[in-house]
């Protein structure tokens, strides 16, 4: 699946968890809400034991299989992106993308190296991309451009140009998956270079879209892919 936008084109648009900002995440619902949206992929997280939740303890109520969410995005025709949430269970990952036939429609993401190292060493050629940071740092919680209080957070920003390539490299990945208060030309122009898309996650405000659009990014996930999808076609 070839994952960077052409010159000119929009960044794909990928629901969070489905369409977290309508639907409970990790859910059917949150899936249907996505692909109504007419989104690109739909992003949700799988814990081990092939569940969608973030976590073993965190599945929703009205929780569903990783198999029974790869049957619904097939049967409407959207790709997947999968968030490995621990190493240990990518062959069954894997196993499960390849019974739905989705190998050419996916993209796995996770933010532990030792598995991206894994999915490139059992499916070449398959996108998969590591996740940065894994959140330490409290970035996550960050807006832009209000100004950043944290200094952890600007000097990662400023550091982003260097560490994409030992990122990349360590973790044998060949997209980039970015928090969006990260994302600057230089980082995706580095990326880039290397032959990795870059996505930023997770852009609700129709600001942060612009501006990572901006940047060049190739795609942006969002809890509102609905909203995402009308700022970009109003560029």
């Amino acid at each position: 699946m070839n994952l960077r936008r052409a010159a000119g084109g929009r960044p794909l648009v990928i629901g969070h968890r489905g369409a977290a900002a309508v639907a409970p995440e990790n859910t059917l619902a949150s899936l249907e809400a996505a692909v109504a949206a007419r989104v690109d992929l739909v992003e949700f997280d799988v814990s081990p034991g092939l569940r969608l939740a973030h976590s073993a303890g965190e599945a929703p109520d009205e929780g569903i299989s990783l198999d029974d969410a790869l049957e619904f995005l097939t049967a409407h025709g959207v790709g997947a992106h999968v968030d490995v949430k621990l190493p240990g269970y990518e062959d069954s990952v894997l196993e499960a993308i390849d019974r739905h036939g989705l190998r050419e429609r996916a993209l796995v993401s996770t933010a532990y190296a030792a598995t991206s190292r894994r999915f490139a060493a059992i499916a070449p050629g398959l996108p998969v991309a590591i996740g940065y940071p894994r959140d330490r740092l409290g970035v996550s919680s960050l807006r832009w451009p209000v100004p950043v209080k944290s200094a952890g957070a600007i000097a990662l920003r400023q550091a982003m140009p260097a560490r994409v390539p030992l990122l990349l490299r360590w973790a044998r990945a060949n997209t980039l998956s970015l928090h969006h208060a990260l994302c600057s030309r230089a980082a995706v122009a580095t990326a880039h270079r290397f032959g990795a898309p870059v996505f930023a996650w997770t852009v609700n405000d129709a600001a942060d879209v612009r501006r990572v659009a901006a940047a060049g990014v190739d795609g942006i996930v969002s809890d509102d892919p609905e909203s995402a999808l009308a700022t970009l076609l109003a560029l």
